[in-house]
C-alpha cells in the first residue's frame, strides 16, 4: 500500500522493450527511495505498483509486464523521461495522502492548465472507469501523487496544484497532452461492489455445492 505523497523523481536510464512491445525492462536512476529496499519490494512508479527485479549503481531495474503496459502510460517513457518515486507505506507509517494501491484504472491526458493565484488548476481528461469514482473534494491519484479534484464533468475532472507539489513531482515537466495513469480511490469501488444486490455476488461455499450434490 501507498500514500501517493512522492518521496523523489527519479529518471528514466533505460527502457529495453521485447520486439513486438508486449513487455520491457525499465531502469531507473535513484537515491532517496533505494534506502532498505530489496529486489522484490514494491515501488511506486508515476503511480503503477512495480517489482524491483535489479539494484545497483544509484539505480532500480523493474521487469513491466504487458499487462502493464497494456493498462498504463508507462510505454509513453523515454530515456531522460522524470517519474514519481514512493516506497511502500510502513506499518505504523503516517497516512499523509490516501490509501493508494499501484493499480491504474485508466490513462489520463492533460488538457488545460491555468494559474490560480499562486496554485494552479489542471484539467484531465479520464475514462469512465475513473470518473464514475471521482466526487468532488474526494481524492485521485495522478501519476502517483495522490490530489484532491476540484470538480468533475461529464469526460474530466480538476485538480488544484500547490507550487510545491508542481516542484518535487513531475508535473514541473509536463504539459498539455502528456499521458498520465490514473487510479480512483478504493473505498468506492468497495462501496459500488457492496451495493451491488447480493445473487450478483453470491459464492457457493464448496460444503454445499457437495452437499447439495449428494
Amino acid at each position: 500500500m501507498f500514500t501517493g505523497l512522492v518521496e523523489e523523481v527519479g529518471r528514466v536510464r533505460s527502457l529495453q522493450a521485447a520486439e513486438d512491445a508486449s513487455d520491457a525492462h525499465l531502469g531507473l536512476s535513484a537515491e532517496v527511495v533505494l534506502g532498505g529496499t530489496r529486489v522484490g519490494d514494491s515501488i511506486l512508479v508515476n503511480g503503477a505498483c512495480l517489482t524491483v527485479d535489479e539494484i545497483g549503481d544509484g539505480g532500480l531495474v523493474f521487469y513491466t509486464m504487458p499487462e502493464t503496459l497494456r493498462r498504463t502510460a508507462l510505454g509513453d517513457l523515454s530515456e531522460g523521461s522524470p517519474v514519481n518515486l514512493e516506497r511502500a507505506m510502513e506499518a505504523g507509517g503516517r497516512l499523509g495522502g490516501h490509501i493508494v494501491q499501484g493499480h491504474v484504472d485508466g490513462v489520463g491526458e492533460v488538457l488545460d492548465v491555468r494559474a490560480e493565484d499562486d496554485a494552479e488548476i489542471w484539467t484531465f481528461a479520464a475514462p469512465g472507469s475513473v470518473l464514475r469514482y471521482a466526487v468532488e473534494k474526494g481524492s485521485v491519484c495522478i501519476d502517483g501523487i495522490s490530489l484532491t479534484v476540484v470538480s468533475v464533468e461529464e469526460d474530466r475532472f480538476t485538480v488544484s496544484i500547490l507550487p510545491h507539489t508542481r516542484s518535487h513531482t513531475n508535473l514541473g515537466e509536463l504539459g498539455v497532452g502528456s499521458h498520465v495513469n490514473l487510479e480512483a480511490d478504493v473505498v468506492g469501488k468497495y462501496v459500488e461492489r457492496l451495493m451491488q444486490p447480493w445473487k450478483d455476488r453470491e459464492i457457493t461455499h464448496p460444503e454445499r455445492r457437495t452437499r447439495d450434490a449428494v
